[in-house]
């Protein structure tokens, strides 16, 4: 019960950071965008190793990549090894251009061995309306 009450936890935050940041984006760039988790399950004597490589791998793309509008990564409370990373991109040419960079490769090369599991699952962006009282 926990779990399923941790992993709804998760999604609810997710799920609400993700229609925050597509209410400061107009309809046209919204259309546009690719939107998804990555869920990924990592062995828990290398975790401190992941992180390190994942904070370098968030931070050096979005610093350098325009297209990259959002990476950002959560871990469950109780299950520490479950990691979900929300990904926004301008549009798929830019997730195209950031697999295909240095920054990328070796975190991707670095982690291999890391990763237990991964789950990539495709989002549509949020819509919502904003207004003040």
């Amino acid at each position: 019960m926990k779990t399923t009450q941790t992993s709804k936890s998760c999604r609810i935050v997710l799920t609400a950071m993700l229609s925050i940041f597509c209410c400061s984006i107009t309809s046209a760039q919204e259309k546009n965008q690719m939107v998804r988790l990555a869920k990924l399950v990592i062995d828990s004597s290398q975790l401190t190793s992941y992180k390190a490589l994942l904070k370098e791998e968030i931070e050096t793309s979005m610093r350098v990549e325009p297209g990259v509008k959002m990476l950002y990564a959560v871990s469950e409370k109780d299950k520490p090894t479950h990691i979900t990373i929300l990904e926004i991109y301008a549009d798929t040419t830019a997730y195209q251009l950031h697999v295909q960079t240095p920054h990328f490769t070796k975190y991707k090369t670095g982690t291999k061995d890391m990763v237990k599991s991964l789950e990539l699952v495709a989002k549509l962006p949020g819509y919502c309306t904003a207004g003040s009282k």
